[in-house]
């Protein structure tokens, strides 16, 4: 079969030829600054929390031997996985909030892969020189200035790479203790592991998987399209005004038949994913606005109305207020959701467990007594005092101490005899145990099961 022959209609899947490599071209103005002021909050964040220290410990770092997550004068359990549910909500109905708003700005502005992209690009371009330098630089043959250039570049590729290796590990070993033992290879080979991992997926995700990650890897490309109304302010090109495009002198009068677009390519030059805004909406186009401020600086020059690439809706939805007050009231549910969850929290968590080897049995003074594991589980970042009383019984009391010391972040095993002096009518009665936490007030209820004779089981 002659294979030219076939239509694109009969095509079933179609893969495009892999693209070359994309050279960024820097680009100042309104968005890129927006952009960078973001960058610095967001990086200046991830950096400095691990460093923080509160009560004597560090103020934010997940202790996964232990199971918790410190964050400031709050511990968190597994015990506590509904909050991380609830926060993982919220977070998916701002981000499709925003996304049905502005399309794919978090891509653009805030985006893990974007913000280390763009650093890297930054190394690139001080080292190499703009992105026609690098062009020109990789079509040379190898040379001594070449190798310099390059090995320079990605020392500090790797450099960068390491930190923020380091960095993401402090928030699972202590950052202190982390820095110093990393350097004079004291730690350990599991935490030196963890730490070169993830060099290396940022080196290879911001050095060389650039864009591939937004237009092949991640899911979120594929899908936000769904999300886009015809209020969806995305960036656009004005084709009505800059149609048709063509070159022309600065200090020339425009053309009657040109529009204002002079074909300069530097919207393209600019944009991190390598796609050309002209040609439309594209699933790739990640909103960063570069290509608005290449377009704008352009316009300046040629003493041209701003906007012809912008962000711009396609019209003006009636029915955007039901997806506004949809996302507001799933934001407003999920907030109540974690206040209430909040209210609720405590700060211990008991369990009553009953001896199984011995339901119940008469004691020396001829009591019925039944024998309980008490575990107490202090979820504070301080040392609690705590009373334990009983009751469904007359006469039913805890043989021996009823008050105990858990430590910060400690379990306590606590056994207990109860017993009743009469032998009750009934030869299983619930009961129920009350733990109070002396400084607070704060108290948990317990139920379960007294036996007092043969055959209650």
């Amino acid at each position: 079969m002659d294979h030219s022959s076939i239509s694109e209609q009969h095509i079933i899947l179609k893969v495009p030829a892999s693209p070359a490599k994309i050279y960024i071209r820097e680009q100042s103005g309104r968005f890129q600054r927006i952009r960078r002021y973001l960058n610095f909050l967001l990086v200046g964040l991830f950096v400095l929390l691990p460093l923080l220290h509160f009560n004597g410990r560090q103020a934010v770092q997940f202790d996964i031997g232990q199971q918790t997550l410190d964050v400031f004068f709050v511990t968190l359990y597994p015990h506590d996985l509904a909050i991380f549910a609830l926060l993982f909500i919220l977070g998916a109905f701002l981000l499709f909030y925003v996304t049905q708003l502005y399309g794919r700005v978090w891509c653009g502005y805030a985006c893990p892969q974007t913000v280390w992209t763009l650093m890297f690009n930054w190394v690139e371009r001080r080292v190499e020189g703009s992105q026609s330098h690098s062009r020109t630089l990789d079509k040379q043959p190898w040379s001594s200035a070449k190798l310099a250039k390059k090995a320079l570049k990605h020392s500090l590729w790797g450099a960068l790479s390491l930190a923020t290796g380091l960095v993401f590990i402090s928030y699972f070993v202590p950052a202190r203790q982390l820095y110093s033992s990393f350097f004079t290879l004291e730690a350990s080979l599991l935490i030196q592991g963890w730490v070169w991992f993830f060099a290396a997926c940022t080196y290879i995700n911001g050095g060389w998987l650039r864009e591939k990650m937004c237009q092949h890897i991640c899911p979120y490309s594929r899908f936000q399209s769904a999300m886009f109304q015809k209020s969806t302010k995305l960036v656009a090109y004005d084709a009505a005004r800059g149609e048709s495009r063509g070159p022309r002198k600065r200090s020339a009068a425009k053309p009657q038949d040109m529009g204002d677009c002079i074909d300069c390519t530097l919207c393209v030059q600019v944009c991190p994913v390598g796609i050309d805004i002209r040609d439309g909406l594209q699933y790739a186009c990640i909103n960063c606005g570069l290509c608005v401020d290449a377009c704008d600086a352009t316009m300046d020059k040629f003493n041209y109305p701003k906007g012809l690439i912008r962000y711009a809706a396609e019209s003006g939805s009636k029915t955007a207020w039901a997806a506004h007050l949809g996302y507001g009231a799933a934001v407003l549910l999920t907030v109540t959701m974690m206040f209430a969850w909040a209210m609720h929290r405590h700060d211990f968590e008991v369990s009553v467990i009953r001896d199984r080897q011995s339901l119940y049995r008469i004691n020396n003074q001829g009591d019925i007594e039944n024998t309980f594991v008490l575990k107490t589980l202090n979820k504070s970042q301080h040392s609690k005092h705590y009373r334990i009383r009983v009751d469904g019984l007359n006469g039913l009391q805890i043989q021996g101490p009823t008050q105990i010391e858990v430590g910060a972040g400690e379990h306590a095993t606590t056994a207990l005899a109860v017993s009743v002096p009469d032998t009750p009518e009934q030869k299983k009665t619930d009961i129920h145990f009350y733990i109070e936490e002396l400084a607070s007030g704060e108290s948990l209820t317990r139920e379960t099961i007294f036996y007092a004779g043969s055959g209650a089981w």
